[in-house]
């Protein structure tokens, strides 16, 4: 089932995709975690998905994105194993959709791409073993942490380089029924393939992560967890096309700006 946010006819809804058509949902699918696939969630309304703009398909409370957590990208920068998943959060505010624009600060110098799986938390987690933690996903999209590696270097921690507005490509749809656990991640960089990677590379899976962050901070419905990136990174400029395409998921597209200098 693939769940997506949209704009049609001047109205902000979500909807269940289901080849080229949508169906329309009542409210959000947070409000009916647990009973999606009854007919009763739909509204009676239908659209053509060419018809239509897609969203991000959820509006977190907080992106909690890993370090780390790829064997190859470990290898590619010649680090220690972390023996604890590394987290940090992005805001709510560097959000962005399919086929929106990532706008390169001003000043910028190397801003790099790293396509990673996203998680999207379907109910209200706290504390919760790891036996029952994918009872708490509601499905699986694409990311693109986006990440600004002078600003990384200057600053000794990741709360600026990983922050700025757009910095968060998320899409273009929310998958329920993928196995995140081996899944072909694959990153293109105007059509050239630059990271290729299996989710089996992650060091700490899925189920370990919604149990560990969930014993830290509460998650919340679509909350975000960007499980990491593997070898492959690399920078990206004016002009440029990202897509971050993940097996049984989709393709999640962005064009790359520098943004407009202020006139006086």
């Amino acid at each position: 089932m693939r769940i997506v946010r949209f704009v049609a006819q001047g109205k902000t809804k979500y909807g269940l995709l289901t080849k080229n058509t949508i169906s329309g949902l009542r409210g959000s699918p947070f409000s009916h975690f647990e009973h999606l696939s009854s007919p009763s969630v739909l509204d009676g309304s239908t659209y053509k998905l060419d018809k239509v703009r897609l969203l991000a398909p959820c509006l977190p409370s907080k992106i909690i994105c890993l370090g780390l957590n790829y064997r190859s990208h470990i290898e590619e920068l010649k680090l220690p194993m972390p023996l604890v998943p590394l987290i940090f959060l992005k805001p709510s505010t560097a959000l962005i959709g399919p086929d929106d624009k990532i706008v390169l600060p001003r000043g910028w110098k190397r801003i790099d791409y790293e396509g990673e799986l996203g998680v999207v938390i379907g109910k209200k987690a706290k504390y919760i073993p790891e036996a029952a933690a994918k009872e708490y996903v509601l499905g699986y999209t694409c990311f693109n942490d986006v990440s600004d590696r002078h600003a990384q270097a200057a600053d000794g921690q990741w709360t600026r380089a990983k922050g700025y507005d757009t910095f968060a490509p998320i899409g273009p749809w929310i998958e329920t029924e993928a196995n995140p656990d081996n899944l072909r991640l694959e990153t293109y960089l105007n059509g050239d393939l630059r990271q290729s990677a299996s989710t089996s590379d992650l060091i700490f899976r899925i189920s370990k992560l919604v149990s560990f962050i969930s014993g830290v901070m509460t998650l919340l419905p679509g909350d975000v967890i960007a499980t990491g990136t593997p070898s492959g990174i690399g920078p990206m400029n004016p002009g440029d096309v990202v897509e971050v395409k993940i097996q049984n998921i989709g393709t999640l597209t962005n064009s790359v700006v520098a943004q407009e200098r202020q006139t006086s």
